[in-house]
């Protein structure tokens, strides 16, 4: 993520299949792997800010933080930022698509059809990113990845639906727009891949062009409503610090120098996480489904990081020649 990585941008965005060659892919992978468990904090934290703000208002003001978060690294670095912002339109457009595209897309989805069922949906994504990683690794999927995708899918599945969801024709467009969330954020995550040369400063002001769109749209179809208390303000700041702020940082990072099929396993976490912080903060109770739901991603992941490390791992942290 070197600030000469960004000279040479143009020349190297979109890259040939690779080998994975390069950073040490396993800390790649972690760095990764930490956005999930961030995310799984979207939740609980959402909660905390009283549940009144409106969506597209909650998306400037937490991307909003975000840029801010990253513009306090380029000043204790002593940079202005403007280097990163000047990045090939592909960069854009898919920090753009992934960041604005998915989220409006949920928002729509969400008003069209039942929560449960858009959860569902849009959760079939890490399974896309595992399915599609062969497109920009050039590397085979082993059979035991996608068994193991498909038991971590099935583990999020019982989580999320816990015996609730009906399925209707009614709400056939909020389907279809939680479908598109999937292959949006699958889509962007693994094509990430492709621009290694764009560092992840960059993804600073993909978080600040999503803030002022999101603010457009708060400003055109929405009521503006603020936290009432402190820790509103505070929940309000902590989802801009780290499943908004954060979490897209090191999620970048790792989806650009880790193993992209690992990720994907790994992202079922994500609800798992959020229903057990919501249990912890007393919001929830213990089900059945939690421990069962528990079992079968940590069984997938075990899968998944099983293969990996013996078909994957290997070749991707063998060093250049000189």
């Amino acid at each position: 993520m070197s600030h000469s990585s960004s000279d040479s941008v143009s020349s190297q965005t979109i890259t040939q299949p690779t080998s994975e060659a390069g950073p040490d892919s396993r800390l790649a992978t972690l760095i990764g792997a930490s956005a999930v468990l961030l995310w799984g904090s979207l939740a609980l934290l959402t909660s905390l800010t009283g549940g009144r703000i409106p969506p597209f208002q909650m998306m400037s003001v937490s991307f909003g933080i975000a840029f801010v978060l990253m513009a306090i690294r380029w000043w204790l670095r002593g940079e202005s930022g403007l280097a990163y912002a000047r990045q090939p339109r592909e960069a854009w457009l898919l920090g753009i698509a992934g960041y604005f595209g998915y989220h409006a897309c949920y928002f729509a989805a969400m008003s069209k059809a039942p929560a449960v069922e858009v959860s569902l949906i849009a959760y079939l994504w890490p399974l896309l990113m595992v399915l599609m990683s062969t497109l920009v690794t050039g590397m085979a999927l082993h059979w035991n990845q996608i068994v193991g995708a498909l038991t971590a899918l099935l583990g999020c599945w019982i989580l999320l639906a816990d015996g609730d969801s009906g399925f209707g024709s009614q709400y056939l467009d909020g389907y279809l727009l939680a479908l598109v969330c999937a292959f949006v954020w699958s889509g962007v995550s693994v094509l990430s891949r492709t621009m290694k040369a764009v560092p992840t400063d960059a993804a600073g002001w993909f978080c600040g062009a999503t803030a002022f769109l999101g603010c457009i749209c708060h400003l055109l179809f929405e009521t503006t409503v603020w936290p009432e208390s402190l820790l509103q303000w505070l929940a309000l700041i902590g989802l801009g610090v780290g499943p908004v702020g954060i979490a897209f940082f090191t999620w970048d990072y790792g989806t650009k120098h880790g193993n992209l099929v690992l990720l994907g396993v790994m992202s079922y976490a994500a609800p798992l996480v959020s229903v057990l912080l919501l249990l912890l903060a007393g919001k929830g109770e213990w089900r059945l489904s939690t421990g069962v739901a528990t079992i079968a991603i940590v069984i997938g992941a075990w899968m998944a990081s099983q293969i990996a490390d013996k078909k994957t791992a290997a070749p991707m942290e063998r060093p250049k020649q000189p």
